[in-house]
């Protein structure tokens, strides 16, 4: 509307060059009269006490009346006539009827287009008059050729009547009055005529462009009882509304109805059907159509097999697609830029780059321009995928090409050089696309707002906001969303605020994803009593808003309140999204509430809502960490049970569980199981394995199967060693280890020396696994070949008590004093890892943990002095040393599975 409304002022402002040009040539117009008539008060200068309201009413009738004669004086100049009319104040209904017929006489359809346009668009703020009105004075048999025979004047009425109702539906629809513009098309029977087809065809295929399918068939079946027959063209938008409405069948039957009434189809209607079809998710069928209708005869245009094509793509069947392209050249049909577009589109939507750009080269060695919607298309894929740097280089290629990079290419640079930062190199292309007459929409200015809130600008950001209003541009609902979010992300929860009601106020209503932002934000922004102020504020809230403030809350460390409010929901009987519990889920296996995290699963199998394998395999490894191996191992089944196929964390940590409970046999199952499954094992998942049959190998509870289990780690090395996979130091250090325990040093040295001619960087364990080897043998000689002499003089120098007391309280209860003192005392021990190396080694512990204790006691930062050197504490210093060793070593092989 706003184009037609610029076009009518346009004409406006051309009527003053031609009122000069007009003036000479014209006995009955002059410039003074012109002024004459747009005057509103022709009040004698003499008469002081004349009232000026009774003097309009006074002068209307005659100035209605010297408008409208000099409108037909210059019937034979229309644009002149059109230009004194543009100018006039406020036309009344005789003035409007006078142009309209004049430009009906004419068949300037552009311009009476765009009198009812103007008619529409002030109808409320200047217009005194009902539209019904004007086509109640337009209905007699007025016309201007005076000079027409008696027998020409019915025929004549009728045709400028069409014409009119022709303007008019076309001037609603472009207005958006499609209601407007039904009712005004189905009041034409009872003033005695009948529009014409193209009248109704235009109107029904704008229905159906606007989503309204249901009203485009009932103008269809009205057709007949208002004794219009359809044309082909008719039948080629109702099968498009059939297939719109996935109804295949009735579509097809559109043939047969035109068969019947002698309607041939026309080309468009068989490329409609086939793109009916296509859209359908039936582009096999349609392409069998196209194939059968082809060695038919029947006229098929190129637009069908993009059609096809893009059909193809869209159900991401690529090769079926090139095969319709190589069909089309087997036709000797022309391929043109839109069907490599379509291809291009598929491959990049498929992720597979480098053939969208080898159908790019070939497109271009055949001598077919690219354009900018294909540019946009590879450009786009960088983006999403995050390679920013390559949009800009791709954008300055294309455009030393000197090819046509429209709007929509420039915005997608722009966003990529938001993306890095680069904030004003995104300014500098926006002025550069303005220089060449292309204008900022909102599009361009809400990714320049997005980037300015990206780099912590929110000054700038909202500067921008107020030019684009001051342009004229209305933000739309995303544009408030960018801001409101980066406002309560920064904790400026009353600008956030401010902003809301601004925006209400702009009559533009807030979405679910508006409330979500602000929730979110401001829990993320530390306004967390803010949050639940507008969450408590909000009417109808949707489950939706609730996740959102799930959310809040896990982001700002309140997982307590996060649990609560999401049980609350589940005792309702509500279901959130998947995404919302997952996040509730992560943060409580985080922050080690293990039975919470336990119980949001239940709750989840409960109602219904199957967890995806992430969650389960979260809890799983909460559970592992804990030391709770049953619930690891009962959530492992559940996940297996439900059809779902667990990652390769979760099987590691699965096969971690079963080697530390001796359950080797089940732990190689597992093994195989992923394997079965096309799970390919990692180093992580190698090394558990390893290290698991290893550390056994020496134990009392496989001593008469130590060969058979050496056999089976071996063989687990080989099947390494065929991978691509390379072992690391804690692969290496496993691997060393569990040759020294069973006294082959020489292959321990064999792997060590491996291990150094890869670059693999020894660390203290692996040092210190060598070293006691040596030491076990009594081959003191052989410390000096280590390399590692800062670790070896550390290890040396440790007496070693290897000596076990026993225990006399429960493990359990140490282990939960363990994780107090870990949480309340972060600045305690000092040099605790010495003491938990050297005991660890005692007790035959694989070495490879060592460094993940080390790793341990990095993150706690030691929580031990009191306990050990308690002098209150019942529990002799050294069981109170096992027993924190102990509970160490239930943490030690979580620890390092976090580590890889």
């Amino acid at each position: 509307m706003g184009g037609q409304c610029a076009h009518f002022g346009t004409r406006v402002m051309r009527s003053s060059k031609l009122l000069t040009h007009f003036t000479s040539n014209s006995r009955s117009f002059s410039t003074a009269s012109f002024a004459g008539l747009t005057s509103t008060s022709t009040t004698p200068s003499g008469n002081k006490h004349t009232d000026p309201a009774k003097d309009d009413d006074q002068q209307q009738p005659l100035q209605s009346h010297k408008i409208v004669n000099t409108l037909y004086n210059l019937k034979n100049q229309p644009h002149l006539a059109f230009s004194i009319f543009s100018h006039l104040k406020n036309p009344d209904i005789p003035a409007y009827a006078a142009m309209i017929r004049i430009l009906c006489h004419w068949g300037l359809h552009k311009m009476l287009h765009s009198i009812f346009l103007h008619l529409h668009h002030n109808n409320n703020d200047f217009t005194s008059f009902d539209i019904s009105h004007l086509l109640d004075t337009l209905s007699p048999p007025h016309h201007i050729d005076i000079d027409l025979e008696k027998e020409d004047a019915v025929k004549h009425r009728s045709s400028f009547l069409i014409q009119v109702y022709d303007a008019l539906v076309k001037s609603y629809v472009t207005a958006g009055m499609l209601d407007e513009a039904i009712n005004a098309l189905f009041q034409i029977k009872r003033r005695g005529f009948l529009p014409h087809i193209f009248t109704f065809n235009y109107l029904m295929n704008k229905l159906i462009a606007n989503g309204k399918v249901d009203a485009a068939l009932a103008i269809y079946k009205q057709l007949k009882s208002l004794g219009l027959n359809p044309n082909d063209y008719t039948y080629s938008i109702i099968i498009k509304a059939f297939c719109r409405k996935g109804n295949l069948v009735e579509a097809s039957n559109v043939f047969q109805e035109m068969e019947l009434c002698g309607v041939i189809p026309n080309a468009y209607a068989y490329t409609t059907y086939i793109e009916g079809l296509c859209t359908n998710q039936r582009s096999d069928f349609g392409y069998q159509v196209l194939q059968a209708w082809k060695e038919g005869n029947i006229p098929i245009d190129v637009y069908a097999y993009v059609a096809v094509i893009r059909g193809f793509c869209n159900e991401m069947k690529m090769d079926r697609a090139e095969v319709v392209l190589g069909d089309m050249e087997k036709q000797e049909l022309i391929s043109d830029a839109r069907c490599y577009s379509e291809l291009i589109r598929g491959y990049c939507k498929a992720g597979d780059l480098s053939k969208a750009l080898a159908l790019h080269n070939d497109m271009e060695s055949k001598g077919i321009k690219t354009n900018c919607v294909i540019v946009s298309t590879i450009l786009q894929y960088f983006c999403e995928k995050g390679m920013h740097s390559q949009v800009v280089e791709e954008f300055k290629r294309f455009k030393d090409l000197r090819i046509f990079l429209d709007e929509v290419s420039y915005n997608i640079v722009v966003d990529a050089l938001c993306k890095q930062e680069k904030v004003d190199q995104a300014v500098a292309l926006l002025d550069e696309m303005k220089g060449k007459q292309m204008d900022m929409d909102i599009m361009h200015y809400t990714t320049l707002i997005n980037g300015y809130c990206h780099v912590g600008k929110l000054v700038d950001a909202f500067r921008v906001f107020e030019e684009m209003e001051g342009k004229g541009l209305k933000p739309d609902v995303v544009t408030y969303n960018i801001l409101l979010a980066a406002f309560s992300r920064r904790g400026l929860a009353n600008e956030a605020l401010k902003l809301y009601e601004y925006m209400k106020s702009q009559d533009l209503k807030p979405n679910a994803i508006t409330h979500n932002v602000m929730i979110e934000g401001l829990c993320i922004g530390g306004k967390v009593t803010e949050a639940e102020a507008f969450f408590c504020n909000m009417e109808d809230k949707s489950i939706d808003n609730y996740g959102a403030m799930i959310t809040g809350y896990c982001e700002a460390k309140h997982t307590e309140k996060a649990s609560e409010l999401f049980f609350e929901l589940s005792e309702q009987g509500l279901l959130m999204d998947r995404g919302y519990n997952y996040k509730l889920l992560e943060k409580l296996c985080e922050e080690g509430e293990k039975d919470r995290a336990l119980w949001l699963l239940k709750t989840m199998l409960d109602l219904n809502m199957e967890p995806s394998k992430d969650m389960y395999g979260k809890v799983i490894t909460a559970c592992y960490r804990a030391g709770d191996m049953r619930n690891a191992e009962a959530v492992f089944d559940i996940l297996r049970k439900s059809g779902l196929t667990p990652d390769i964390f979760t099987y590691t940590t699965m096969i971690n569980v079963c080697c530390r409970q001796n359950r080797l046999s089940e732990a190689r199952n597992l093994f195989q199981d992923m394997k079965h499954r096309g799970i390919m094992p990692d180093l992580v998942t190698f090394t558990v394995l390893l290290d698991g049959h290893l550390k056994r190998v020496h134990s009392e509870a496989f001593a008469r199967k130590r060969n058979e289990v050496n056999l089976v780690a071996s063989n687990i090395w080989k099947e390494m060693q065929n991978t691509e996979i390379r072992p690391d130091v804690i692969c290496y250090t496993a691997l060393i280890d569990g040759h020294c325990k069973v006294d082959r040093l020489e292959d321990a040295i064999g792997l060590y020396d491996e291990m150094m001619y890869r670059g693999v960087e020894p660390d203290r364990a692996t040092c210190t696994a060598l070293l006691s080897g040596c030491r076990n043998r009594g081959d003191v000689d052989m410390v000096d070949y280590i390399p590692c002499q800062k670790f070896a003089l550390e290890i040396q120098s440790t007496t070693v008590c290897r000596t076990e007391p026993t225990f006399t309280q429960p493990r359990s209860y140490f282990h939960g004093q363990m994780e107090v003192i870990m949480i309340n005392s972060p600045d305690a021990v000092n040099s605790l890892y010495y003491v938990a190396f050297r005991h660890l080694e005692t007790r035959g512990f694989p070495l490879c943990l060592c460094s993940a204790a080390e790793y341990l006691f990095q993150i706690v930062h030691g929580a031990l002095p009191q306990l050990f050197f308690d002098p209150n504490s019942s529990v002799p210093p050294a069981e109170i040393t096992v027993l924190v060793l102990d509970y160490l070593y239930t943490k030690l092989d979580q620890v390092s599975c976090a580590r890889w």
